[in-house]
């Protein structure tokens, strides 16, 4: 028998070859997603209640269950960083330890004491809801519905005391804990749309029930959102994540997809808007002129230099910048101060009046005071700086 070499002839001609895509990247991550688990809130409580309680920062406000000291750390930790809160807090609770104290306080007390923390608001809305407290008989609610019922308490600041101070399973969005959710279970999309809100309040609660369990006791509902919030702050940070730090960085999806930075996502940062101002010192006998900003008013209850909107269309406005034009022999130049007020980016110039008189459109509602009654009031934060370094 003769064996021949026989070459290998094609099934199919060229002609109805058979071509495959190529996946795209969004069709790969979709694979990717799919063949990856879901983290396990159960999981994630074993893991993170144990790394807290041995490694959580000692914050003066933890070593305390008393509702009233945690709920002012959690209104003064809005939107100000921890170093910065830790002397204001401090400072509050030696001068307005309970509720009682904090009720009866002069709000000019109130509004000095927050000085500088800015969103003064908040400040006022403490006030407030200690005066309710107070009629109602000076109970602290034990319930995120209770405490929703308090005037500057939201959703986020319910659950954060209501866990804290009561061990309730309620649960926690702010910030930080948004971004290590989002994070765990790979989820895209902009936050404060109201779908991933939604859905992040939703694991958000089924990570605090599952720490609602005999082996995490005492505290463990308390102890797994003070986690989440300490991982984000220490950890899960926005730009530089130390994830072989992770106490649960196996149950992490975006760590597996290697897409940590991805997330979270979000919408377009809205546009800055620049604003110069003009603020006038009047001088008169060692006093200087100085009004309180209307209570319904940004930074309500606060006093400041007179100022004005150099580009406003306010006859104040209007009527100052022909001033600042016609008689600039009144004016002493002394500087610059610049601040930012969320997306505001504002310039103020400041001027010392040589005739100490100021136009009618600025001279209501204040007052002239010495520089001791001058250091007891609350000035709003730029006006401080100017007190500083002007006077």
């Amino acid at each position: 028998m003769v064996f021949r070499h026989w070459s290998p002839v094609p099934l199919l001609s060229p002609l109805f070859t058979i071509h495959y895509p190529l996946s795209t990247p969004h069709e790969t991550l979709r694979r990717l997603k799919r063949s990856t688990p879901d983290p396990d809130p159960h999981a994630i409580a074993t893991a993170l209640i144990p790394w807290f309680r041995a490694c959580a920062r000692d914050l003066p406000w933890r070593r305390t269950r008393d509702p009233y000291a945690i709920w002012v750390s959690e209104i003064m930790l809005q939107q100000t960083q921890v170093r910065t809160v830790i002397p204001y807090w401090e400072r509050w609770m030696r001068a307005l330890p309970d509720v009682a104290a904090l009720a009866r306080a002069p709000e000019d007390r109130v509004l000095k004491l927050w000085e500088g923390l800015g969103y003064y608001s908040r400040a006022r809305n403490l006030q407030k809801a200690a005066r309710l407290l107070g009629e109602r008989g000076g109970g602290f609610p034990d319930s995120v519905e209770g405490l929703l019922e308090l005037p500057g308490i939201g959703r986020y600041t319910a659950g954060a005391i209501a866990s804290i101070a009561f061990h309730r399973p309620a649960p926690i969005l702010d910030g930080n804990v948004i971004r290590v959710l989002t994070r765990l279970f790979a989820l895209g999309g902009d936050p404060k749309s109201a779908r991933l809100n939604a859905r992040l309040w939703e694991l958000a609660e089924q990570l605090v029930l599952a720490a609602e369990v005999p082996a995490y006791a005492p505290g463990g509902c308390s102890a797994l959102n003070q986690g989440l919030m300490e991982l984000g702050a220490l950890i899960c940070s926005p730009r530089e994540p130390r994830c072989p730090e992770c106490p649960v960085a196996c149950q992490c999806r975006a760590r597996t997809l290697g897409r940590v930075h991805r997330y979270p996502g979000g919408g377009r940062s809205p546009d800055t808007v620049k604003v110069r101002r003009v603020v006038m010192i009047a001088e008169h006998g060692g006093r200087r002129w100085v009004r309180q900003r209307p209570a319904d008013a940004v930074n309500g209850g606060f006093w400041e230099f007179p100022e004005l909107e150099l580009a406003g269309d306010s006859d104040a406005s209007i009527a100052a910048a022909d001033w600042l034009r016609r008689s600039p022999a009144d004016f002493e130049s002394l500087g610059q101060v610049r601040h930012a007020i969320t997306r505001h980016r504002i310039l103020l110039e400041v001027f010392r009046l040589r005739s100490g008189r100021l136009p009618g459109s600025v001279a209501s509602h204040g007052r002239w005071v010495s520089a001791r009654q001058l250091a007891g009031l609350p000035l709003t934060g730029a006006h401080r700086r100017i007190a500083r370094h002007f006077l």
